[in-house]
């Protein structure tokens, strides 16, 4: 008969959270963030290159096969998500943003030596399964290593990094479709190897980042998790000078290697019932709001206004920058004045005023410009909406299956919300009619004010709060 594992005592969770902000922090967010910047280059060159690429002299694509390799690339993001989210929940997060990373590279890298459709799609698929994967290795080890009270905004400002990937995307799009710098049928290629050579340099930060504590601890490597948190904590005195006290009483475990699966599915269904049916909302609104625009952005620039397929990426620029702001100004209010008042407005003011710029879209009202600056400034605030969506998702489940919680939800979300966007207004621009695409806009609006009405019913505090205070572990006395 197999002994039972006895209980271990730990303060892992209350060292970390109260340690001061210091340099080490800052490697931290340097080492995992790059995850939303490779994202948001990837996003920014398929949506840049949309127009290039149907081009005969590149791979001669339809307008419906543009909007189909955005699917695919979202598919492959939803598969990398659940697998390697149930592995570094098992695994442990470490080693899984080590293979994520290095699936995303090979994604990429492959996809500038795309020569038909098939291929792209394939390419684009392996590169969304890294970026999928990365979200859950990623937002659990972040949310773990942060203080408490900076978790907010730090997951805020990290999710903004995305645009900071979105403008590098748009700002090399354009120097690499010049024909007077690079021939078209080669620039295309030369685009997408930028986010591997990202990658590589990026693999060397993660050399530096330990393996989360609180996982360590959970799975019964207590010694290592205080050996860890014992040399942050030299790191970060080094910094800040002599650390405050730990005052929080310790937790009392119970040691485990996995979590069954009807252990998960009850933690999920019935204990934390309704913090599932927010993150699904949350995440499901956002991710048809986004990928509704931003994957078709060129194809409505190109064909509603007439914007040449090279000068595209010169409105992306923009569009980029004000989304990058949008979470770094908003963000430390998220931790000021909390979760609920914060998620509930960003989500109702982002449908509500992408529904009256559809309005003026359907009018005839706006030029490429104006339509320009007035998406620039909904999605100033519709970023931070959006990057509250895995925010809430990360922080409001149980330690033993925080990082599949965010990849279940990811993925559903994703699938449901984001996967169909793309191809279904890839259709309604095809048709050409600006009436059809406003209702689809009026659609995505809808979401958002919708998710906005659930946060307010079902939000959840957990502002400047311990994670494990925010959802007790499963395997806490």
């Amino acid at each position: 008969m197999k002994k039972e594992r006895a209980w271990i005592e730990t303060k892992v969770p209350a060292r970390l959270d109260r340690l001061p902000w210091s340099s080490w922090h800052v490697l931290i967010i340097v080492a995992l963030g790059i995850t939303w910047v490779l994202d948001g280059l990837e996003v920014t060159l398929a949506g840049s290159l949309g127009g290039i690429l149907k081009d005969p002299a590149t791979l001669g694509l339809t307008d419906a096969q543009v909007g189909a390799s955005a699917t695919w690339y979202l598919l492959g993001a939803v598969g990398g998500a659940l697998f390697f989210g149930y592995g570094t929940d098992l695994w442990g997060r470490k080693k899984l943003f080590y293979i994520t990373l290095l699936v995303y590279l090979a994604g990429t890298a492959l996809t500038a030596f795309s020569w038909n459709f098939t291929t792209y799609a394939l390419f684009r698929m392996i590169t969304g399964a890294g970026i999928g994967g990365e979200y859950a290795a990623i937002n659990s080890a972040i949310d773990e290593l942060i203080p408490a009270r900076f978790r907010g905004r730090v997951d805020l400002g990290i999710n903004s990094t995305y645009w900071i990937g979105a403008a590098l995307g748009s700002g090399a799009v354009y120097w690499l479709l010049d024909p007077r710098l690079v021939p078209l049928k080669l620039g295309w290629r030369l685009a997408f190897g930028i986010g591997a050579t990202l990658g590589l340099i990026i693999l060397v930060f993660r050399h530096w980042v330990p393996e989360s504590p609180r996982w360590l601890m959970l799975h019964g490597h207590d010694k290592d998790a205080n050996r860890v948190v014992g040399e942050i904590e030299k790191k970060v005195a080094a910094h800040a000078g002599k650390l405050p006290p730990v005052d929080e009483p310790a937790l009392r475990l119970r040691p485990r290697t996995h979590t069954p699966w009807l252990e998960i599915w009850n933690a999920m269904a019935h204990q934390h019932r309704s913090r599932s049916f927010l993150g699904f909302s949350l995440i499901t609104a956002q991710a048809f709001f986004y990928n509704a625009i931003f994957f078709t952005y060129a194809l409505v620039l190109t064909r509603f206004y007439h914007v040449p397929a090279g000068s595209v990426s010169l409105y992306l620029f923009p569009f980029a920058i004000g989304n990058a702001l949008g979470p770094l100004v908003l963000g430390p209010l998220f931790d000021v004045l909390g979760r609920k008042p914060m998620i509930t407005l960003t989500y109702a003011l982002s449908g509500i005023l992408l529904a009256l710029t559809a309005w003026l879209f359907r009018e005839g009202w706006l030029t490429a410009q104006t339509q320009t600056i007035a998406w620039t400034g909904i999605f100033f605030i519709a970023s931070s909406a959006a990057s509250s969506a895995y925010l809430t998702v990360s922080e409001i489940f149980p330690l033993e299956i925080r990082a599949l919680a965010l990849a279940i939800f990811f993925a559903s979300g994703t699938l449901i919300g984001g996967a169909a966007a793309p191809s279904f207004f890839a259709y309604l621009i095809g048709t050409g009619s600006r009436t059809a695409l406003f209702w689809g806009y009026l659609l995505g609006a809808g979401l958002m004010i919708g998710a906005a009405g659930i946060e307010l019913l079902w939000g959840v505090k957990a502002e400047r709060q311990s994670l494990e205070n925010v959802a007790a572990p499963l395997s806490l006395q």
